[in-house]
């Protein structure tokens, strides 16, 4: 199952799937070098700030190794809804990255000497127009 990363710097964020297994082993807060995903990203420093894995738990910093575990939140991460006192057992991953990961986010610590906009070309594309719509005559 390909890795769906997106990589965001500046409020803008863009998209590239990974089909190896390049970031296994590697932990929600670690610095990588844009490198390792694509060879245009020479230069670029990003840092892995959070995923989730192919069944929608997502990864948190403060749990260690590969597995689920319930863990009791108050506010913030993994909370929607909180309410002064509200606690909430939730389940998360680990903070290592593994095949069962589905997606990343990443975000631009460092910017490499081409910008992201040339690299993802293709992202750049304005969206089409949609096609007018036609009536139907009615009898």
């Amino acid at each position: 199952m390909p890795l769906k990363v997106n990589i965001s710097e500046k409020g803008r964020t863009w998209k590239i799937e990974l089909t190896d297994e390049m970031l296994s082993g590697k932990s929600v807060g670690d610095t990588i070098e844009g490198k390792e995903l694509k060879a245009e990203l020479a230069g670029y420093q990003l840092q892995i700030m959070g995923g989730s894995d192919s069944s929608g738990f997502p990864l948190t910093k403060d749990v260690e190794g590969i597995g689920l575990k319930k863990v009791l939140l108050t506010k913030g991460f993994g909370m929607r809804d909180s309410y002064p006192g509200i606690r909430r057992r939730k389940t998360v991953r680990g903070k290592t990255i593994t095949t069962t990961t589905a997606q990343l986010n990443l975000n631009v610590v460092k910017a490499g000497a081409t910008p992201l906009a040339e690299v993802f070309s293709e992202q750049n594309k304005p969206k089409e127009a949609a096609a007018p719509k036609t009536e139907v005559p009615t009898a």
